[in-house]
């Protein structure tokens, strides 16, 4: 049997790497002022290639920049957004069970657009290059992060003018990822992953009820959320991809929610329609599989190698959670990845770039072992 055409793929990647220690040394020189905005380009440039190389190396069908440009996952795209600014903070908006990222936030100071100058489009454009005949992957934050930070995280937001009703907001931030997602398709994406925490957010029982006690509905919220990504996915060109990644937190090997699937399951898996979802499947803070039982026709690569620790699982085991997976959605809708990235901020989670990639080959031989277009 040939291998499985479209992404995602059965032995598939979130996204993030960790970053090389000689462009950790570089960027820390261009925050000094030591070396120019040009030559850290150049230091990043060099870093991607090498990487896009060791992701053809490993079999992986389609490959990232491994987000070795960004500081954060998630707001360096965010802050690019017109009417979106990046500011200080006092703490992080959610409390890690360990270590904790340099605190930064976000604030919507006018109307928000997608910007035909965004970085994030000469950053794709340089990855296509450098694959080459490999399907380049794409990863940005959900739309649901936008609001989630800004608008539900947020201790004292108050909207723009603009914004006094929030039908508006939602209706910007929908037209915004609107144009970005046709932009990224004109500069050749035909495989961009949505990744998103506010549903790892909403499994927990403790921040429900904390949500709760500010006055937030949050399951009108979630549906709102998927109206949100649906109206992204309808305009979406017929071939790309759009799958999303749900995670519980993910910074030096440590993580801010816990909590099974079920209280946005229905509304997520069963409601909204992007092309797959890649889960968070690796601890049992994530629950059982029952959840799966709303999925309709999405693939679901499940995230059951863990990316936060070096120790190899055993393929046994993982085979047996996917057999598991399996009485829920038909096995040629699952798929195989780790959990999350390897380095969703530029500090990397707690192993080497050698346990890495062995757990990207534990990865590709178990899913060789279960699927035969693997």
């Amino acid at each position: 049997m040939t291998a499985k055409k479209n992404p995602p793929f059965r032995y598939d990647i979130v996204g993030s790497f960790l970053r090389p220690a000689a462009l950790k040394k570089q960027r820390a020189a261009a925050a000094r002022g030591e070396i120019s905005a040009a030559a850290l380009r150049a230091a990043e440039d060099a870093a991607i290639r090498d990487l896009v190389a060791k992701e053809k190396a490993a079999g992986l069908r389609a490959v990232t920049d491994g987000e070795l440009r960004r500081r954060y996952w998630h707001l360096d795209f965010l802050a690019g957004l017109a009417g979106v600014e990046e500011v200080g903070a006092a703490h992080w908006s959610v409390a890690f069970k360990g270590a904790q990222p340099k605190a930064a936030t976000l604030e919507i100071r006018d109307r928000i657009d997608f910007p035909a100058d965004h970085p994030f489009l000469a950053h794709f454009r340089f990855l296509k290059e450098a694959a080459g005949g490999t399907l380049a992957k794409l990863t940005i934050p959900s739309p649901s992060m936008l609001h989630l930070i800004c608008c539900v995280r947020a201790e004292h937001y108050a909207p723009i003018a603009r914004y006094a009703d929030e039908r508006a907001l939602y209706a910007d931030i929908a037209a915004a990822y609107k144009k970005a997602v046709q932009a990224f398709y004109d500069a050749g994406c035909r495989y961009l992953q949505l990744d998103d925490t506010s549903w790892g957010e909403f499994c927990d029982a403790e921040k429900r009820a904390a949500y709760k006690a500010r006055g937030f509905d949050l399951d009108e919220i979630a549906r709102r959320y998927v109206a949100v990504i649906n109206e992204i996915v309808a305009a979406k060109p017929a071939d790309l991809t759009i799958t999303m990644h749900i995670c519980r937190g993910n910074f030096r090997s440590t993580w801010f929610s816990s909590g099974g699937y079920e209280p946005v399951a229905e509304t997520l898996f069963g409601g909204c329609h992007v092309d797959g979802f890649l889960l968070e499947y690796d601890s049992e803070r994530a629950g059982g599989f029952e959840p799966l039982r709303f999925i309709e026709d999405q693939q679901v690569v499940l995230g059951l190698v863990t990316s936060k620790s070096p120790e190899l699982e055993k393929p046994a085991d993982i085979i047996a959670r996917i057999e598991e997976a399996a009485r829920y959605v038909p096995l040629a809708q699952l798929c195989l990845s780790p959990q999350c990235g390897f380095s969703s901020t530029e500090e990397g989670n707690l192993l080497t770039e050698e346990d890495q990639w062995q757990k990207i080959a534990l990865i590709r031989e178990i899913a060789e072992s279960v699927w035969q277009d693997a």
